[in-house]
């Protein structure tokens, strides 16, 4: 089981000395990656829970943001390339990249750079967003309605410009002739992860057509994890795909706090504590996460009430305490 840090970028108040010391802890203790979270704005509306949707569009959840619209937090893009300066090893990337707010080939170019600064070490997440406000503040509000075929169109373009020396494209969102963007990533193929939240089968057809590394969830269960894992697979084979999700690199973002006393477990959607409580708990819990078939938990510590320094502590005891107990299981 691989192990990633999804960086508490987006909170109230966060400073970057605190994102740093996660991230080279994260380094230190060979995490597989670090991811950023990609949030363009926080509408005042937020703090009335007064948003279009729920969070996320997820059941059970309220029609704000976890962070005051006021905040002082950090955008993801930015820090990707900061990220690959202040470390070696570790991968990095931002989960997930909202493609709408983006111009498809400048986020391609911007990539393949990118990977070439981190020595080819990036990863890169693709998703739809899914808040109306925010595409508005991107400018982006004609294609809320479209935005899934503009992941499909950025998905495409990004591999044509990474695999072409010159690449042209005739579609919704970008209309080019020939052009060349630069350096080619270093990796070949450059890993792309898709977050797919609601449709399973939007999620194989994308596996399935552009080969893509791996799937990124949010706050998912053991048992929707699996659930997860047989719809995709059997979307894969409906379409005739020679892709399994066995090949896949399976995530998801999940609250993350070690506690002294016992925490209720008990389902409860997607505000269960899924990976909080204490030592005991966590192992029980990332045990079944292993038998469930999720590969790389991606550890993200709450938006509010938890210190840095206690998530740093978390971290150690996870790596060197709970994860020993989970791969001997």
């Amino acid at each position: 089981m691989k192990l990633a840090l999804y960086l508490p970028n987006f909170r109230t108040k966060v400073t970057l000395k605190e994102l740093e010391d996660l991230t080279s802890l994260a380094e230190d203790l060979d995490f597989d990656s670090v991811w950023t979270l990609d949030r363009i704005v926080v509408p005042e509306a937020s703090d009335r829970t007064e948003l279009q949707y729920s969070f996320g569009m997820m059941a059970g959840l309220p029609k704000a943001l976890p962070v005051a619209s006021r905040g002082e937090w950090f955008q993801g893009m930015p820090l990707i390339p900061w990220l690959a300066a202040k470390t070696t090893k570790v991968r990095i990337g931002m989960s997930i990249t909202d493609t709408p707010f983006r111009a498809p080939g400048v986020l391609a170019a911007e990539m393949a750079t990118i990977d070439h600064l981190s020595g080819g070490r990036l990863n890169v997440g693709v998703g739809s967003g899914w808040m109306p406000e925010e595409f508005a503040a991107a400018s982006a509000t004609d294609i809320f309605p479209r935005r899934h075929k503009h992941v499909r169109e950025t998905i495409e373009i990004m591999q044509g410009i990474w695999e072409n020396d010159l690449f042209e494209y005739h579609g919704e969102f970008a209309d080019f002739e020939r052009c060349g963007f630069g350096v080619k990533p270093l990796q070949q193929p450059l890993p792309i992860f898709f977050s797919g939240l609601k449709d399973p089968k939007r999620s194989a057809l994308r596996i399935a057509k552009y080969n893509l590394a791996g799937w990124i969830g949010i706050q998912d269960s053991p048992d929707e994890i699996r659930q997860w894992r047989g719809a995709i697979q059997r979307e894969l084979e409906e379409l005739g795909s020679s892709r399994s999700v066995d090949d896949l690199e399976i995530s998801s973002m999940i609250w993350t706090v070690i506690t002294d006393e016992k925490v209720d477990q008990s389902d409860n959607g997607k505000v269960t504590n899924l990976l909080v409580g204490t030592a005991g708990q966590l192992t029980d819990r990332l045990k079944a996460y292993k038998e469930a078939g999720l590969t790389m938990p991606m550890f993200w510590p709450p938006f509010a009430d938890v210190p840095v320094a206690k998530t740093l502590d978390d971290l150690k005891r996870l790596k060197e305490e709970i994860l020993p107990e989970v791969e001997a299981s």
